[in-house]
């Protein structure tokens, strides 16, 4: 893990939306709690006390005097509940002490705070003394977004909310149909298939009886996924979804789908089907057969749609501007409100799936979509290295710049790397890159199949850890160890595996 501070490289560093500076020469500037609020809400960093900033944006340090005092100040307000709603600090692990030029400077590791405790605010004021950081410094949050941190302590997610007002003759029947029959085909002679539509809804999360009535309801994630759109701002006044087409340059846009339109239910299972078709349509599908029979669906055609499903599932629907999905020739476009729960950072990392809409996740992944174990985003930039595609970019946008949101973005154009293949020596570098593809998932496998012969009761998920791999990687070692005839399941014990 990249550290945020290093003595060594003291005249190097500038102010950013990780580090700040205070001079702290007449004792703790009040300053330093609202940096201490915003990196807790934002990403973390470093607050470095008896450094100064000149016009250029060096550092030089300015002293501190009695810094025993000063420290003991310093953890006198961090234990102070009226000062600030919560202390994240361990005095042996986040404070340290440095001689710099003559000058003793005090570096305090601010961590991000979980979401249980965020937002975190100072002065015993939830709303006026909650902070969030961007490159430009310290902001105040605004009410939507501190409201926005609070709905996100809960781990019971916004979606799973009983509508009580409303019954489940809000839903678009037709709606409910087409996912019952794509249902159906994922899950053929289940017994859910047999279930009466109150019961099948109740089952996918879509209803809850959990009423004082006793009776069946919608939930938040039934209304959005089948409701229509007039109902559904009942519930979310800021509800909006779009996907625009913009292949053409001089044309505003070539195909455009909006949830205020009267030709359509306006809902989100709708729009998942419609977009989904229409962003998969003209992507290339390579001449491959498996079986003589040709793919069409390809693993660029799942990231998408893995792409979108992680757009709907990490939405706050309670914000401003909606979902927003636009597709260029060179690249694809998903805008939802609200920032990642578990942060940009773990997202790309994977493993860990916190989606804002775990009940509306469920229902997709019910139809074979998204990847619930969190490896979805890093198995989409593995994808895209792989087609040798420009890397995927993932964007956080708050504060002064406009409403809250999360963007990702798809190059559909390669990487400067491939664009330079053009001649004979090209093909070589082609061939050294699938090489080293290959050895990697070779030594992926062989990792695997060690740990495999080492305890044979051993989960896909543990693997995944032991490994450091992907859902996807893991699975698809082990299908590549049960082709070679190195491994079989063994039916007498559940996840057990025999060494053959």
């Amino acid at each position: 893990m990249k550290k945020l501070f290093e003595l060594s490289k003291f005249n190097e560093y500038k102010e950013d939306n990780r580090r700040e500076v205070k001079a702290a020469q007449g004792g703790l500037p009040s300053s330093l709690w609202d940096t201490y609020s915003s990196m807790a809400n934002t990403y973390g960093g470093v607050i470095i006390c008896g450094v100064k900033e000149r016009q250029d944006g060096t550092w030089f340090t300015t002293g501190m005097k009695d810094i025993s005092k000063l420290k003991k100040n310093f953890w006198n307000q961090a234990n102070d509940p009226s000062k600030v709603s919560v202390n994240l600090l361990v005095e042996e692990r986040d404070i340290e002490e440095y001689e710099v030029n003559g000058d003793v400077i005090l570096v305090i590791h601010v961590p991000v705070a979980d979401r249980e405790h965020k937002p975190v605010f100072i002065n015993g004021d939830l709303y006026k003394g909650s902070f969030k950081r961007t490159n430009e410094g310290d902001y105040h949050c605004t009410r939507e977004e501190v409201q926005a941190m609070l709905r996100d302590q809960s781990k019971t997610t916004m979606d799973m909310k009983v509508i009580e007002n409303m019954e489940l003759s809000v839903f678009d029947m037709e709606s409910v149909k087409a996912y019952r029959e794509w249902f159906n085909v994922e899950h053929k002679n289940n017994s859910w298939s047999k279930l009466s539509n109150d019961e099948f809804l109740e089952r996918i999360g879509a209803a809850s009886d959990d009423t004082k009535d006793r009776q069946l309801h919608p939930t938040a994630a039934g209304l959005l996924m089948f409701g229509p759109e007039y109902k559904i701002i009942r519930e979310y006044p800021n509800y909006f979804l779009e996907y625009k087409a913009h292949m053409v340059p001089t044309v505003r846009w070539t195909d455009r789908i909006q949830s205020q339109s009267p030709d359509w239910s306006g809902n989100l299972f709708d729009f998942f089907t419609m977009v989904s078709a229409k962003l998969t349509r003209d992507l290339d599908k390579p001449f491959l057969l498996n079986e003589m029979v040709r793919v069409e669906d390809t693993d660029i055609h799942k990231s998408v749609r893995e792409a979108l499903v992680n757009c709907i599932a990490n939405a706050d629907f309670f914000l401003s501007r909606g979902i927003v999905i636009e597709k260029y020739p060179d690249k694809i476009t998903f805008k939802n409100p609200g920032l990642s729960i578990v942060g940009k950072k773990q997202m790309l990392r994977g493993g860990d799936s916190e989606p804002r809409n775990s009940n509306i996740m469920k229902m997709l992944n019910l139809l074979g979509f998204g990847d619930h174990a969190g490896s979805g985003v890093p198995d989409i930039y593995e994808t895209w290295e792989k087609a040798g595609l420009k890397t995927p970019t993932i964007e956080e946008h708050f504060g002064e710049e406009g409403p809250t949101k999360t963007i990702v973005n798809l190059p559909l154009v390669k990487n400067d790397r491939t664009k330079k293949v053009s001649n004979k020596t090209s093909d070589t570098k082609t061939r050294t890159t699938k090489e080293e593809i290959d050895k990697k998932v070779k030594e992926r496998t062989y990792a695997i199949y060690k740990e495999i012969c080492k305890n044979p009761m051993v989960k896909n998920i543990e693997l995944e850890k032991l490994v450091g791999a992907t859902k996807r990687q893991v699975e698809l070692s082990i299908n590549c160890l049960k082709k070679e005839g190195k491994i079989k399941k063994e039916e007498k014990r559940k996840g057990g595996w025999i060494i053959l």
